[in-house]
């Protein structure tokens, strides 16, 4: 937790030093013989405030670096969409740009040059019209990406509106609860009522687009249609929206746009599900953001935001620099951003191609099957459908190498303790097997889905191995057979009253879940949680 400002530094150190737990420490090492003095530097460096003086770099490097080994292992830690390893040669590259700002068109033009080249190969992964002008630009992640987005929708609507002579004061957008955070952000933040479409099970907690449609009226800036769900990895139905919008104007006169959210998904359909409709290739899309530092494969933080023709990026949103020297036209929340995650990302456009990028596509899904599989078997209930046969196979023999043999989604698995476990061992929380499994270096968060279903999520990252997951499948099994037995079960509920453990809903969970079907409210049941995993 952060310090407060009318927090005294110096009574918090010496607080700490007075700690019943710390009374065995000794704070003066003067006696001792060191070959150099790390941990006496160490003593003298304030912790909450500037030191009067510096210690030698040595020192701070290994002060810094010991502390952070208190971090978790980035490859064990299933509880996170964002990409943790690249090749040896990125991060060379990567280290040879760190200090380059890409914002500085005259000083840094060749990382002007990969960064337009990387709009343009992602325009035409997104199948843009040939006919038309696309733009975009790299973000700070997919949240700022949007933010553009949605501000572009809300320009445009607000300069139709003044032209009609009509109230421009009110605009509302309309996504599925099951939304992640920065889509409420974009409207928390810009002033745009979010109407959140209830989820439900029976329509995999994603939004359903008929359902949308009663939310929509002329304050309606647009619809966000999500490429993979957070909480399962489902993919919202973009044509269909479309279809439908296109339906609701021949009745109502209504012009209703489309943002697709594909965070995650933009670098995992068109690879995995080359003949699927998503993108711009369906015409009320506009503008897509994803991220790169997911399944695009790069370090965070690094996002993207293109819209099918410039005639979409109003032009409230383009500023005309005149910057060192030379005329620049922005149109990004922040001004400076680095190159290097840009230059990484097209270090992998270049090693990978369509190919690799399929290849670890197809890996991940595979992966994400077995492990699926495994589950199911077991004591759980997996809500995600990755591993589910597809209604219509893409080959009459069923394919584990062909993703359209199989219902389409992220790489993740979202899983519950199945009703007949829960009947069973009634006392076991799901929260446990969080708690245990952390023990063993995973990962893996617990927290509350819509609407409020009991369950777990797993996404499994490019760098888990086949033989990481079978090490995760019987972790998995032992941590929570250990718990079917009554030894088990008197251990954890000691730890529990001992140290206080409860469950990370505040952590986890979203802060309102008011609007999820079922009149669901906050995080749910204490075993309505998940707990997840990573990428392949």
């Amino acid at each position: 937790m952060p310090l407060s400002r009318h927090i005294d530094a110096d009574s918090v150190i010496e607080q700490s030093k007075e700690h019943p737990h710390k009374k065995h420490l000794v704070h003066s090492r003067s006696g001792l013989h060191q070959s150099w003095s790390r941990d006496e530097d160490a003593q003298l460096v304030p912790k909450y405030e500037l030191p009067a003086v510096g210690i030698p770099s040595r020192s701070a490097y290994h002060l810094i670096h010991d502390e952070m080994n208190l971090d978790g292992n980035p490859t064990l830690n299933l509880a996170s969409f964002v990409h943790t390893w690249m090749p040896e040669e990125a991060t060379k590259l990567i280290m040879e740009t760190i200090n380059k700002n890409a914002v500085d068109l005259d000083e840094y033009p060749a990382s002007q040059v990969i960064h337009n080249r990387c709009v343009s190969m992602i325009a035409n992964l997104w199948k843009a019209p040939k006919d038309a002008k696309a733009i975009g630009t790299a973000t700070a992640g997919s949240s700022e990406a949007i933010m553009l987005g949605g501000l572009a929708m809300k320009k445009r609507w607000q300069e139709e509106r003044k032209k009609a002579g009509k109230d421009y004061f009110h605009p509302n957008i309309v996504f599925g609860a099951n939304a992640q955070v920065a889509l409420e952000k974009f409207a928390r933040y810009w002033d745009v009522e979010a109407r959140l479409v209830p989820v439900h099970a029976e329509t995999d907690f994603v939004m359903h687009p008929p359902d949308a449609l009663q939310y929509i009226d002329e304050n309606t800036i647009g619809v966000m249609v999500i490429m993979g769900s957070t909480y399962t990895g489902h993919f919202e139905n973009v044509q269909l929206m479309n279809d439908l919008l296109d339906e609701h104007q021949a009745k109502t006169g209504l012009d209703i746009k489309i943002h697709v959210d594909a965070a995650s998904g933009g670098f995992v359909a068109p690879f995995a599900y080359p003949t699927f409709k998503w993108a711009f290739d369906v015409p009320r899309v506009v503008s897509i953001n994803t991220s790169g530092h997911k399944f695009g494969l790069v370090y965070p933080g690094l996002g993207w935001i293109l819209w099918r023709d410039e005639k979409y990026l109003h032009k409230d949103l383009i500023f005309e620099l005149h910057y060192l020297g030379s005329t620049e036209y922005s149109y990004t929340l922040n001004f400076s951003k680095p190159a290097a995650p840009i230059v990484a990302q097209m270090y992998n456009f270049l090693n990978l191609g369509f190919e690799g990028y399929r290849k670890i596509a197809i890996k991940d899904l595979r992966n994400a099957r077995t492990l699926s599989r495994a589950l199911e078997k077991t004591y759980f209930k997996v809500l995600s459908n990755i591993h589910k046969p597809a209604e219509k196979p893409a080959t009459a023999v069923a394919s584990e190498d062909d993703p359209e043999n199989f219902q389409r989604g992220l790489p993740v698995v979202s899983f519950m303790l199945s009703d007949a476990f829960k009947a069973e061992y009634p006392h076991v929380q799901q929260v446990w097997i969080q708690s245990m499994l952390r023990g063993k270096g995973w990962i893996v968060p617990n927290y509350g889905a819509p609407p409020a279903e009991e369950k777990s999520e797993m996404l499994l990252r490019e760098t888990l191995s086949a033989d990481l997951i079978e090490r995760l499948v019987t972790d998995i099994l032992e941590v929570t057979e250990g718990l079917m037995s009554s030894g088990g079960l008197a251990t954890m509920a000691a730890a529990t009253s001992t140290v206080g453990l409860h469950q990370p809903d505040q952590v986890h969970g979203r802060p309102d879940q008011s609007n999820f079907a079922d009149g669901a409210q906050g995080s749910g049941s204490e075993m309505g949680q998940s707990t997840y995993a990573k990428q392949c």
